[in-house]
């Protein structure tokens, strides 16, 4: 595996400690107020959830635990509802969320990425710092991830499909779910609106004062507003990833197995029990849903805080043969369904599952579960 840089590090240590204290500087009061402003009280915490190192029900229990009445704290858990809500969709939609899912996109003419936004290269200094910061870090604000989808789908008129798929693949809190829908939102495919912002909106939330720039008109000019010059070169957007090291299959136990990927990376699962643990990273996937070589370091990195790890590179059917039999153990996830053994569930903040046609159907139920 190739040396990683430090830049996600900085950002986002790899430590279960350094986690742990990320969980207990939460300030729901200020994150409320502050979250859709570059610099606001922000949890940091998304590239752990991705991951699987903690679930939204162990957030959702310590801010419980916070001596602080609800709508104080109703907020930040609205926002990992949305969490929650994106994968139950994942779940129930499987492959669908990868295609226009309720609606038609409208107006598109391209298909690919727009170079401006692979570059760095929009001409907004708001945006173009945050990608540059992007590719070092592996971090985007959620404000700005709208942002630059906005600018893809309805200003440029590019399908929202190959653009989310660029982010995706470097966010270090990429999650499909999260993202394609997410990106689908702002398209008008999720839901029958379109988002888009303006100059004087990423000012107000960027800290820049900006002016004359392809978004600097009133939004009701968005309406006839021709493809910017800046974003009719179009890239692919593709990136390549090294695998790390493999385990010889001879290396591997015929003992109970617990079985982690890039989606269940919990140094918690099963603590203390006497059995073999076995990271699987299955090519098959990141050649379908591929990502940068620092989404992939550190998840890497992420996995030494699980005991006796051991990284196996291949397929789940090599593994299953390996193991000859042996109980095999894995975490329920929509990228899962051709795994064989015991399926655990996921850590989820309520019961409530299934498809919800909107957020706010599927939160009022969570809200009261979570209301006592």
């Amino acid at each position: 595996m190739q040396t990683p840089t430090t830049d996600y590090i900085d950002n986002f240590p790899t430590d279960w400690k350094s986690i742990y204290d990320r969980i207990q500087a939460i300030d729901p009061i200020k994150y409320a107020s502050t979250r859709n402003f570059e610099n606001g009280a922000l949890t940091l915490l998304g590239p752990y959830i991705s991951r699987g190192v903690i679930s939204t029900k162990f957030v959702f229990e310590h801010v419980n635990s916070l001596d602080l009445e609800w709508k104080s704290t109703e907020k930040l858990v609205q926002e990992l509802a949305w969490r929650d809500y994106w994968q139950q969709i994942w779940v129930e939609k499987h492959n669908q969320i990868e295609s226009d899912l309720n609606f038609e996109q409208k107006e598109v003419l391209y298909s690919r990425v727009p170079a401006a936004i692979v570059e760095a290269n929009t001409g907004i200094e708001a945006i173009d710092a945050a990608i540059d910061n992007f590719y070092k870090t592996g971090y985007l604000h959620n404000h700005m991830r709208m942002y630059i989808a906005a600018i893809c789908c309805n200003i440029g008129k590019y399908h929202w499909s190959a653009p989310a798929k660029w982010m995706y693949a470097n966010l270090l809190d990429g999650d499909l779910a999260s993202n394609h829908l997410s990106w689908q939102w702002v398209a008008g495919t999720f839901s029958n609106r379109k988002y888009v912002a303006n100059q004087e909106n990423i000012n107000k939330y960027f800290n820049t004062a900006q002016r004359n720039t392809f978004l600097d008109v009133p939004y009701e000019a968005f309406n006839n507003l021709e493809v910017p010059a800046e974003l009719m070169q179009s890239h692919n957007g593709i990136t390549e990833v090294n695998y790390p090291e493999s385990v010889s299959l001879q290396a591997l136990e015929e003992k109970k197995t617990l079985v982690y990927n890039y989606y269940n990376l919990d140094p918690l699962w099963y603590e203390g029990a006497d059995v073999q643990r076995v990271l699987l990273i299955e090519p098959a996937v990141f050649e379908r849903y591929p990502i940068s070589q620092k989404c992939m370091d550190f998840a890497v990195a992420l996995s030494i805080n699980i005991v006796d790890i051991k990284i196996f590179v291949g397929s789940f059917t090599s593994l299953q043969t390996q193991l000859k039999g042996s109980e095999i153990v894995f975490k329920e996830h929509p990228l899962n369904t051709h795994y064989r053994g015991v399926q655990d569930d996921r850590d989820w903040m309520t019961s409530v599952n299934g498809y919800f046609p909107g957020f706010f159907k599927f939160w009022n139920k969570v809200k009261k579960e979570l209301v006592k």
